[in-house]
């Protein structure tokens, strides 16, 4: 069979569908050339028991979180030799195989905590994504969780039970992971100048899984939020003041403001005692945030949490002061900022008494005080009235 120009053509527009991300028309448009071409039409793919249930199981069988979605058999995919060799032939990649392996031929099960990994010119770094039961393929919001120093996401996200949450207040999210090659604690480089910057360093592979995240599960991309801890919050500062147009709001537990260091030097000064002068966000500084710290903390001294709030809210707030009390636990004051318009901008918890730890979390998770007030439900009600 010879391959002329018209067919040609037809695996030209199919390869160039396919690098603008439209791989079910390419694999349309290469489908209907070869049952054309082929004689006896496009061979089918042969029966595999173990891909007929497909389907995500009934709501009263249980799941493993942690298992990868079934694959799917797709007779598209099956291409004759000859085919392939004469793409090879021509130097057209065989867009059927790239159809298949980018495409998502599986259906996305609800209820699943999935591993997955990002590269891009910065590196590489794994992440983990909590898909809630509850998500039907209806655009939901999206969290962005960093963890701190030593931990991982499978430990973050035990600690501070935002996945338990996430079915409450239905949203996805995801957990990046810092790799112990780029640092040995497992803390996010929040002090180095290429890692503070939009585009660049580690914010960049962050940036990028976000928004790998909303484009595959239908995000509602003016609902995206990014938290941490400790590193991870002074991380999620650097995330909020270089993506604003990524992220509606922020939220930090023991974290850093954006710009506090330059160095490791530079780092352990404003740990132990905050920046040594003030310093305004080089981005946004108008982000909506929320601040945890406890005013017992001994790792990031707590007026990096006032020098957080300083950064985001102007010289014309106005502040609400209120205290309260975890029955049992640690009493706290809150403090709610309003522009001059008497919009809520920012709030600030500070949890007396409390050390290191994320506040309200469980004690399956490392620093975490289960005394509360409980910082994931708080953070959660703040996003939930953000957009972008």
């Amino acid at each position: 069979m010879k391959f002329n120009d018209d067919m040609l053509d037809v695996m030209r527009k199919a390869t160039s569908l396919l690098q603008s991300g439209k791989q079910r028309d390419a694999n349309n448009a290469i489908t209907r050339l070869l049952q054309r071409v082929l004689p006896g039409g496009l061979p089918q793919a042969p029966e595999n028991p173990a891909m007929k249930d497909i389907n995500p199981p009934p709501a009263d069988r249980p799941q493993h979180r942690d298992a990868a979605p079934a694959a799917t058999a797709s007779p598209a995919a099956v291409v004759p030799d000859f085919v392939a060799d004469m793409l090879e032939t021509f130097g057209i990649r065989n867009p059927l195989e790239e159809a298949v392996r980018r495409d998502d031929v599986s259906p996305i099960v609800p209820g699943q905590f999935l591993s997955d990994s990002l590269t891009n010119a910065a590196g590489t770094r794994k992440y983990k994504l909590n898909v809630p039961a509850a998500w039907t393929g209806k655009a939901l919001p999206l969290v962005v969780m960093l963890h701190g120093c030593t931990q991982d996401p499978d430990d973050f996200a035990a600690g501070t039970e935002m996945n338990a949450q996430a079915e409450l207040t239905p949203c996805l999210v995801l957990y990046p992971a810092q790799s112990q090659a780029a640092n040995s604690s497992r803390c996010w480089n929040w002090f180095n100048s290429i890692d503070q910057q939009r585009e660049q360093g580690e914010p960049s592979i962050i940036a990028d899984m976000t928004r790998t995240v909303i484009a595959k599960y239908n995000i509602d991309p003016q609902r995206v939020y990014v938290a941490g801890l400790s590193a991870g919050g002074a991380m999620a500062a650097i995330m909020g003041n270089s993506y604003p147009d990524l992220y509606a709001a922020v939220g930090i537990h023991s974290g850093l403001p954006a710009g506090a260091a330059t160095d490791l030097a530079s780092a352990l000064q404003a740990m132990r005692a905050g920046m040594k002068e003030r310093r305004s966000a080089t981005g946004s500084g108008t982000m909506p945030i929320i601040v945890f710290h406890g005013d017992s903390d001994k790792t990031v001294h707590p007026r990096n949490g006032e020098q957080l709030i300083a950064q985001h809210v102007g010289a014309d707030s106005v502040a609400l002061i209120e205290s309260g009390n975890v029955p049992g636990g640690h009493h706290y004051t809150r403090t709610l900022h309003h522009n001059r318009h008497g919009d809520p901008v920012a709030e600030q918890w500070l949890i007396h008494g409390a050390g290191h730890a994320w506040s309200g979390g469980s004690n399956k998770g490392s620093y975490t005080d289960d005394r509360g007030p409980q910082a994931t439900r708080e953070m959660m009600r703040f996003f939930a009235t953000r957009k972008s």
